[in-house]
């Protein structure tokens, strides 16, 4: 019979066997970190900046050795447990880095039309994709990931919508691709417009993908389209809470290819029969419980700095482990149509956010 003491022992070996099981997988995907990193800093070194972040090279470094070798059974429990655990709780740790008084600094009818540039543009370049024939899944990834912040919004709508790693990849790697064709382009447009240092990084700000690239490519037109690229940028990330929110709950519906019960879904297992966690899922709450924990004080200002650090080292390793999952002929397949519905739907984002300067008169 058993004992309550065997209970606790059975429990301990059971806890002990899983961190042996997710150690190896663990242990892969901080290996193709650390490499991101070191390629990073050779950028840095070479030329300057790093045109492709340790983010992209993660998935890309990750993506290469799975096309050279395919993990065994030990492998997967750590890779799929770096794809979703360690992903959710960088989401989370987002919520920290963003402040709620720098975004109402910016004014009421230029957070009201940020606001209605991601709603637009979302659902448009949604539109574009699904035009093209791409799932329904890949189209919100490449939809969410163009008109809010390229990789993270990519990454935390994923598990969200239960987007494939092969989705995943593909919407990362083409739209880290036109990313840095954006930054290095955007200022050129900026300049044959005749745009104000105001207006141009209000431009950027809507239309770059991470807040790095958006003061690279604010930077040749002075300080003052820097500072507003930044905040303007900073508003469009915020909209990421509320955006998986609203996924969480009406995305089961716009999904025309159902996915089989059981079958594995970025890291997860799908269910027919959804919780109330899958509905409206725990790093959500996580995310928007330190955005209003950053506006009350209750986030110290020396910890904002290391925790959006670590949430960024998190991303980095949950984009190795994705890569690490990535079949690279899959990727493939969708290459055309991915990049034709990144480009479109970048045009139109461009479009919508000239159209919103020109209703506030800042072009």
């Amino acid at each position: 019979m058993a004992t309550p003491a065997s209970h606790a022992l059975l429990s301990a070996g059971s806890a002990s066997n899983h961190r042996t099981t997710i150690m190896p997988g663990i242990a892969l995907c901080a290996i193709v970190t650390a490499a991101a990193y070191v390629l990073e800093a050779s950028e840095r070194a070479i030329v300057g900046k790093a045109w492709l972040e340790a983010l992209v090279l993660a998935i890309l470094i990750g993506t290469a050795v799975r096309s050279l070798w395919t993990p065994d059974a030990k492998w997967h429990a750590g890779i799929a447990f770096s794809a979703k655990y360690l992903l959710e709780v960088a989401v989370t740790l987002l919520g920290a880095s963003v402040s709620a008084a720098t975004i109402l600094a910016a004014g009421p009818a230029l957070l009201l039309g940020i606001v209605g540039v991601v709603a637009s543009a979302i659902l448009l370049s949604f539109g574009i994709g699904r035009l093209l024939g791409l799932p329904t899944r890949m189209a919100l990834l490449i939809a969410c990931g163009n008109s809010i912040c390229g990789n993270s919004a990519i990454a935390a709508v994923a598990p969200v919508i239960g987007a494939d790693s092969n989705d995943v990849a593909a919407s990362i790697a083409f739209t880290a691709v036109l990313g840095v064709v954006v930054v290095l382009c955007l200022p050129l447009l900026g300049i044959a417009l005749g745009m104000s240092g105001m207006a141009y990084g209000a431009l950027a700000g809507l239309t770059v993908y991470a807040v790095p690239q958006v003061i690279a490519a604010a930077s040749p037109l002075g300080a003052a389209a820097v500072q507003t690229g930044t905040l303007v940028k900073l508003v469009r990330v915020l909209m990421l809470g509320p955006v998986c929110l609203v996924l969480s709950l009406v995305a089961p519906r716009l999904a025309s290819e159902p996915v089989p019960d059981g079958e594995v879904i970025a890291g997860k297992v799908a269910s027919k029969r959804p919780g109330i966690l899958h509905l409206v899922p725990w790093f959500i709450i996580g995310f928007l419980a330190l955005v209003a924990c950053r506006a009350l004080g209750c986030v110290p200002t020396a910890a904002i700095a290391p925790v959006g650090r670590i949430a960024t080292l998190l991303t980095v390793v949950s984009m190795a482990a994705l890569g690490l999952g990535v079949d690279v002929r899959t990727v493939a397949k969708a290459g055309g149509r991915v990049t034709a519905a990144v480009v479109l739907s970048l045009l139109g984002l461009a479009g919508i956010s000239l159209a919103l300067l020109a209703v506030l008169r800042l072009a």
